[in-house]
């Protein structure tokens, strides 16, 4: 008789659950009664899934505020015991001048635009054990050492090349401990937005190298061991193949990788809010039921796929989706009011 395989759903997330200050989302979480709050809270718990990667989500040192936000999600009917995040380079103070205005120690500065430390950060929430003595966090590598990097031309002080980071926010692989022992390693990032800067294309660059990370990881281009597989890429790329600014090269080399697999996610929800909000939607050339950031504002780029979960080759994938439910279903309200973003799962099975 053939083994019986597990399904796990592994998912990402952008809750945009920051706030203006450090402190503050951990007040609004412990009220109960924050709409924005619940609504993520739900969203959670209704896609259920096994483990997710959280972003936009204010770091704070003792993990409180996540703490806090697992245990409202178990209101909502999901529990997830196990919890990780490291310190973000959003709101790093890098001691310098870094973006070049003049003035020292603004937002612009610090190693990830950041009004405070740890400002929109990441976590992870697992049902399974989170092997965290073991998680790597290549957010202190720099920019200039990527092989192929960008940052030539992105205008750069050389006191400002020499210290600064690649990661907007961070890569972090974090593996996580299946039912029969084995681990699944997750590839975490959450990239800078392509937009806010000037015909330097600073931001623009960064993106695409944030993405490249992953490529010269797996390649076997950097100063760490390639990932065992199997793992999954996740996060927030901030960067739609098709459509809006930024430079797809490298983005589009990843989904279209041998050693992974793009799923595809969609929703009809998408194709529904796309259609009737109109505007720079209906200019574009990508897929609209592909979209999993709801960004109707006029002007603006339109919505588009920006949240990504790619399983490596070796994963047999079982399904997929974009929790973004059409206006009159379920779960509609909710979801608008959580964030702009939607939760993006993808199912896979472990034989």
């Amino acid at each position: 008789m053939p083994a019986k395989s597990e399904t796990l759903r592994i998912a990402t997330f952008n809750a945009e659950l920051t706030r203006e200050g450090p402190g503050l989302l951990l007040r609004d979480i412990l009220t109960g009664a924050d709409r924005q709050v619940e609504a993520a809270s739900e969203v959670i718990a209704t896609a259920a899934p096994d483990v997710i990667l959280l972003a936009g989500f204010d770091y704070d040192l003792d993990g409180v505020a996540l703490e806090a936000f697992a245990q409202r999600i178990a209101a909502h009917g999901m529990a997830y015991p196990h919890h990780f995040a490291l310190r973000p380079n959003t709101g790093r103070a890098s001691g310098i001048d870094l973006d070049g205005d003049g003035k020292l120690g603004g937002p612009g500065d610090a190693q990830g635009f950041g009004r405070f430390a740890g400002e929109g950060g990441m976590a992870v929430l697992s049902r399974l054990p989170i092997e965290a003595s073991t998680a790597q966090d290549f957010s202190a590598f720099l920019w200039r050492d990527l092989p192929e990097s960008l940052i030539s031309g992105a205008a750069l002080s050389s006191d400002a090349a020499a210290i600064q980071r690649l990661s907007t926010t961070g890569h972090w692989a974090v593996p996580v401990t299946l039912a029969d022992g084995r681990s699944l390693t997750l590839l975490a990032f959450h990239a800078t937005p392509p937009v806010f800067d000037g015909p330097e294309d600073r931001n623009g660059r960064r993106n695409h190298d944030e993405a490249a990370f992953w490529l010269r990881f797996i390649d076997g281009e950097l100063p760490f061991a390639p990932p065992a597989a199997p793992f999954v890429i996740l996060g927030d790329a901030n960067l739609d193949p098709v459509d809006g600014d930024g430079r797809a090269g490298a983005l589009e080399a990843l989904l279209t990788d041998p050693r992974l697999q793009d799923p595809v996610p969609s929703s009809a929800g998408a194709v529904r809010a796309g259609a009737e909000q109109g505007g720079a939607n209906a200019a574009q050339r990508g897929d609209p039921k592909l979209d999993t950031a709801d960004w109707r504002d006029t002007p603006g780029p339109g919505n588009l796929r920006v949240d990504y979960v790619l399983p490596s080759a070796d994963l047999a994938v079982a399904g997929s989706g974009v929790w973004w439910p059409a206006p009159e279903e379920l779960g509609s309200a909710e979801a608008e009011a959580a964030s702009r973003h939607r939760l993006v799962w993808v199912d896979v099975e472990l034989p």
